[in-house]
């Protein structure tokens, strides 16, 4: 489904983002990717839907090269791949279901998007998705109005307007609290058991073992782990997050 090849990203100031990182993933996982902030878990991620342009290296999805694809054929192929964001990329001004509808942009025109001419059809999958993360009595509210957790509920429900065979999540739970990150994971995890293939990139080891199919750890840029959850022993774990880390209680 999806293939990573020899990914590379260097930004303008040298910073080395990305350092030949290659992997698959199979169609129905729930892949966590973990390390150190600054390891390269973001810019993976956004180079995979090319928020971020890489530098060198392939991605295809469904046998199809992301790096090379054309604005038109990137706009197509993004429909199939929803994101949640860390800082939920809401509009706080707008209602929940104006932004929940904005997953549909990917399917509709601008001007329809700009003047809010959403067909009854959107509208019906919009609630459909707040339902389904267990807020459509805010439907009406501004997304300033919602609590963390909330908010990041809007931006799943948001993802799911796209019909996404794929999410990536980039450290959807790093702003929240323990039992709210739960809730968050969860929702996860379900759409995941529907099928939805996830890739979500998280700080914490015991959310990755908790949530994950599997776990890949990058450090520096580079691929340190791939595996099972399980494998992940005490020097492996010395080996993504230093050894003074051993020491510190992850949650």
């Amino acid at each position: 489904m999806l293939e990573i090849k020899n990914l590379r990203k260097v930004y303008p100031d040298g910073t080395v983002g990305l350092d030949g990182v290659s992997f698959d993933v199979q169609p129905g996982e729930f892949v966590v990717i973990i390390g150190l902030s600054g390891s390269g878990k973001s810019t993976l991620l956004r180079c995979i839907n090319r928020l971020i342009e890489p530098t060198a290296g392939q991605i295809l999805w469904e046998g199809e090269d992301i790096t090379a694809a054309a604005p038109a054929d990137l706009r197509r192929i993004r429909r199939s791949i929803g994101m949640i964001f860390q800082q939920f990329n809401l509009v706080k001004r707008s209602s929940v279901m104006t932004n929940v509808l904005a997953g549909r942009l990917g399917y509709v025109g601008t001007l329809r998007s700009v003047f809010g001419l959403w067909s009854a059809s959107d509208k019906a999958r919009a609630q459909a998705a707040l339902e389904r993360v267990g807020i459509e009595r805010k439907a009406l509210n501004r997304a300033d109005e919602l609590s963390g957790g909330q908010q990041q509920r809007v931006g799943i429900a948001r993802a799911l307007m796209q019909e996404p065979h794929l999410l990536l999540a980039d450290e959807p739970v790093a702003s929240l609290d323990p039992a709210t990150s739960h809730s968050v994971l969860d929702h996860l995890r379900s759409l995941n058991q529907d099928g939805v293939t996830v890739l979500c990139s998280l700080h914490f080891l015991s959310l990755a073992r908790e949530y994950g199919t599997r776990i890949i750890a990058l450090k520096d840029g580079k691929l340190m782990f791939d595996g099972l959850p399980r494998d992940i022993d005490e020097e492996r774990f010395k080996d993504i997050y230093g050894e003074e880390a051993v020491e510190v209680e992850i949650r």
